[in-house]
């Protein structure tokens, strides 16, 4: 793809406005000819350019055959297999099946679980070390069993973590201050090395700290900006006492020893708000029944730049509870009950677990305490457990080594017990982060993930601009150099907008291109969060490009862009939908004394889900009430706006 800053391809269908075709002629007027080729510039307009000019893609969430739900559901990939398939190389995967990416991806996270590092290997092989534990013997026998048996024991090894209910003694072999846990480290960060090549691909060295309060998902992932001189200073954080904490001001303070012993740089987030029954995202007190304070929001906000809003455990960007008028809210939804469904959901507990309630219940906050401890990026992963950085749904192989293709893989539930059931075909073929980083370097992708110039989407690479001001103009989009503008006159996203000028409203420059071998566009939204009166919070989502000659109806929805999926051979055209997407939008209802988030989404044409696929080439039926069309979709980083004092 050439010159994705530029958003630089020749399309037959652009939109300018909700329903203004590209047809039309601009004349640039002197000012804006005087920003464009000012006299001191080169005459080649891509000289001397300090700003990123092309996403760079990737999965910051990644497990191997090191980590103990991974091994033990059947995962046999390292760490070697797992960065060579996400260059582009062809592996075999765990199943016997050849693999590969449809194309490279630039950078990876191996994040395994840090607790218990290397314990399913010792399970699968027997090892005195776990085998002179009951917990270790009746596993270790499960697995060399095979079969069901070796499925019911990954269940329970899982279940007794979960719950907080391993062997302490037995656990402490597998935990920080143990020679195998050192040595387990030290290949890690091998790894990294061996695959990272600044400018071609970056390998992260990382880890998930699997924080659970009685099931409940509290899980993050950590990066680090340096190599292996100062990550071999450290070990990863752990959630199991004594040497570790499941409370994740606890993860803040090891993040602020690393860089007060380092002089390094490290950052967390978390994933699958949606699992953790209402506890992500507090407003009043942590799990720990410790009262939001001054201390909790500042800390969070500073270690947690950005959130993985979709992944293959669910979409996370919002509910349709919580946003019944938007009518794409719907999609991926895990909702029945906490990470192993020891819990069931109630709709209580959703204010505290998705993204857009997040972002304006941040708001608040930062009323009441000055810092906003939910002002992140939004990216996406696949939390894959199979080594495996699948996102795309005609090439999904699962969540973990059970579940990848094959004829069974449809039959059988993903999780079920007397709480509810989480059907195989509702695991998300999602997703991939996208970073605007000037180079593919750690620091660099580091740099841009701080300052939240990211956005995730839910498998396919489409291009994505966004910025934030108060004067651009539609005369902007003529001369196809939608990033220069952006960053001539506004913000990019992540970025905050200050006091807005007297008598201007923001303004907003958006610029979406389709995956190259994806499908055509549907739409483009953004969503709107604002802090109005009485404290109370509101949100509203505004078409503001779309394709084909659709139009708003007096509520001012825009119809469906219509279905070319074919059920049958699991294929569609782009024949509907738009390449390309462009826009500038200013906010019809601004008042510059509340405080407000905007971001942007991405829809897709309708494509098939991934279990179509496996219908035509191995045979499984269809699973029964299964949606056989979706509209993938991309969510950017918010651009916030923050009133005079």
């Amino acid at each position: 793809m050439s010159k994705l800053t530029l958003l630089n391809c020749t399309t037959a269908a652009v939109l300018l406005s909700t329903s203004l075709s590209f047809a039309q002629e601009y004349q640039a007027g002197e000012g804006q000819l005087d920003s464009l080729f000012p006299e001191d510039k080169p005459y080649s307009p891509y000289a001397e350019r300090e700003f990123p000019e092309r996403p760079l893609w990737g999965d910051s969430h990644l497990h191997t055959a090191l980590s103990m739900d991974a091994g033990g559901f059947g995962n046999r990939l390292g760490l070697d297999e797992a960065y060579k398939f996400a260059r582009g190389e062809q592996v075999t995967s765990s199943s016997g099946q050849k693999v590969r990416l449809s194309r490279p991806l630039d950078w990876l996270a191996i994040t395994d679980h840090s607790d218990g590092m290397g314990m399913i290997q010792d399970v699968l092989a027997a090892s005195p070390l776990v085998t002179r534990y009951e917990q270790g013997a009746r596993w270790s026998k499960a697995f060399n069993a095979g079969g069901q048996e070796a499925v019911d024991g990954a269940l329970d090894l899982i279940g007794t973590f979960s719950q907080g209910e391993m062997d302490p003694e037995m656990f402490a072999n597998y935990s920080p201050g143990s020679r195998r846990y050192a040595t387990i480290w030290e290949e890690v960060i091998q790894a990294a090395e061996r695959y990272n090549e600044p400018g071609d691909f970056t390998a992260f060295i990382g880890f998930e700290w699997t924080s659970l309060y009685a099931g409940a998902n509290l899980h993050r992932n950590v990066i680090f900006r340096d190599g292996p001189d100062r990550a071999r200073q450290v070990v990863p954080y752990t959630t199991q006492e004594p040497v570790g904490s499941a409370d994740p001001l606890d993860l803040y303070k090891y993040l602020e020893n690393y860089e007060a012993k380092t002089n390094g740089a490290t950052m967390t987030f978390a994933h699958n708000g949606n699992l953790s029954n209402g506890i992500m995202f507090p407003m009043d007190a942590q799990y720990t029944g410790r009262a939001i304070d001054k201390l909790y929001v500042e800390q969070r906000a500073k270690w947690e730049r950005m959130y993985e809003v979709t992944q293959i455990k669910g979409d996370g960007e919002t509910h349709p509870f919580l946003s019944p008028d938007d009518e794409f809210a719907d999609y991926g939804t895990w909702d029945v009950g906490n990470l192993d469904l020891s819990a069931a959901k109630t709709d209580d507990m959703l204010a505290g677990e998705y993204a857009r309630e997040a972002l304006k219940n941040g708001m608040l906050l930062e009323e009441k305490f000055g810092t906003n401890p939910y002002k992140f990026g939004m990216i996406g992963a696949t939390d894959s457990h199979t080594s495996l950085a699948t996102a795309e749904e005609e090439n999904f192989f699962g969540k973990h080594a059970g579940y990848e293709p094959s004829a069974e893989r449809l039959s059988h539930p993903f999780m079920k017990n007397d709480n509810g059931e989480l059907f195989s075909w509702q695991q998300v073929a999602s997703g991939l982060a996208a970073v605007w980083a000037k180079d593919n370097t750690r620091e660099s992708l580091f740099d841009a993930m701080d300052r939240k110039e990211v956005y995730g989407t839910t498998g396919p690479r489409m291009t994505v601009r966004f910025f934030g001001g108060y004067d651009f103009a539609e005369a902007d989009l003529s001369s196809r150099e939608v990033s220069a503008i952006g960053y001539l006159k506004g913000v990019p996203m992540g970025g905050d907008l200050t006091a807005a000028p007297e008598g201007k409203s923001p303004n907003f420059l958006i610029a979406a291109l389709r995956d190259p071998i994806g499908a055509n566009l549907d739409r483009v939204q953004i969503v709107k969060g604002w802090v109005g009166e009485g404290g109370k919070t509101h949100e509203k989502v505004y078409d503001v490009a779309w394709s084909g000659d659709r139009v708003a109806d007096a509520s001012g929805s825009i119809p469906a862009v219509g279905n070319t999926v074919d059920v049958a051979s699991a294929t569609w055209t782009n024949t509907i939908g738009s390449p390309e997407l462009i826009s500038v939008w200013t906010d019809p209802e601004f008042d510059p004394k509340e405080r407000a988030f905007y971001y942007v989404r991405v829809l897709e044409i309708p494509t098939p889900p991934w279990y179509l696929y496996d219908n035509i080439r191995v045979g499984s039926a269809l699973p029964e009430g299964a949606p056989t069309a979706q509209q993938e979709r991309a969510y950017t980083s918010p651009i916030w706006y923050v009133p005079a004092k």
